[in-house]
């Protein structure tokens, strides 16, 4: 009697840890195809536009963007006339800018990831795809809570050790339904919560049904946020490797 009563609990204990096993590799398949919706399996080409909210004064900002991979990223700004040419390039864990106004190049230090990009709520880490979401952390779904009318997937983001992130926790809730993002909350190393980002006004682009609307919430920075609207967005097209280089951060238009 004992023996089964050992072989009942020990079969219990299996799989229990088999089922957090299992939930643990969902939430990083979770995490991976959210990732890849918004970015593209291959690449991505996208239009937006960008408006920084302060209590006295709001600015907007428009630029383009391409991707490859999670390791190559362009990001060029059309508008306003004052910024206009200025270029900023992420090879792997590289980061550079480019100003044509003064015809200079700049190699980004590592500690200017956290520093807000082009005056926004967004860091250069958001910004130029620095850290990735899936490699970097490890990822554990909390819950399910629904969120802006979306039943979503509570999934938590830890930072793997010596990961060269920002970011002390990532809270993310993605969508059951269309397997994307729709909140996510950021936090410092100490456990404090610094911004929130919301996606809305979903919509089908390029054949994928994704939030088109950012609004990034500082947490302790009253009537702060940014804005960003996606106007356009390609996934998988044909980007050579050459294309993210710094001769060509001088020609891209």
């Amino acid at each position: 009697m004992k023996t089964k009563v050992k072989l009942i609990i020990a079969s219990a204990l299996l799989s229990g840890v088999f089922q957090i096993a299992v939930r643990a590799q969902d939430a990083t398949e979770l995490i991976r195809k959210a990732d890849a919706k918004m970015r593209g399996e291959k690449s991505s080409y996208s239009v937006m536009s960008m408006t920084i909210v302060r209590p006295t004064w709001n600015r907007t900002i428009s630029f383009k963007s391409w991707t490859k991979g999670t390791e190559n990223s362009l990001v060029y700004i059309t508008a306003p006339a004052k910024e206009k040419g200025l270029v900023f390039l992420k090879l792997d864990r590289d980061m550079w800018s480019w100003n044509p106004q003064i015809n200079r190049m700049i190699k980004l230090p590592t500690s200017m990831l956290s520093q807000g990009w082009m005056g926004s709520d967004f860091t250069n880490d958001d910004l130029l795809n620095q850290s990735s979401i899936v490699v970097d952390y490890t990822h554990k779904i909390l819950a399910e809570e629904t969120v802006s009318g979306e039943d979503c997937y509570k999934i938590e983001l830890m930072p793997k050790p010596d990961a060269p992130v920002v970011w002390g926790k990532i809270i993310m809730w993605v969508s059951k339904a269309h397997i994307t993002g729709v909140k996510t909350e950021y936090y410092d190393e100490d456990g404090y919560l610094v911004k929130s980002e919301i996606g809305m006004d979903f919509k089908d682009m390029s054949g994928r049904y994704i939030p088109t609307k950012f609004e990034l919430i500082p947490a302790d920075e009253e009537d702060n946020k940014t804005i960003v609207v996606m106007e356009n967005i390609q996934f998988n097209i044909a980007i050579e490797d050459s294309f993210f280089s710094q001769q060509n951060m001088k020609r891209v238009r």
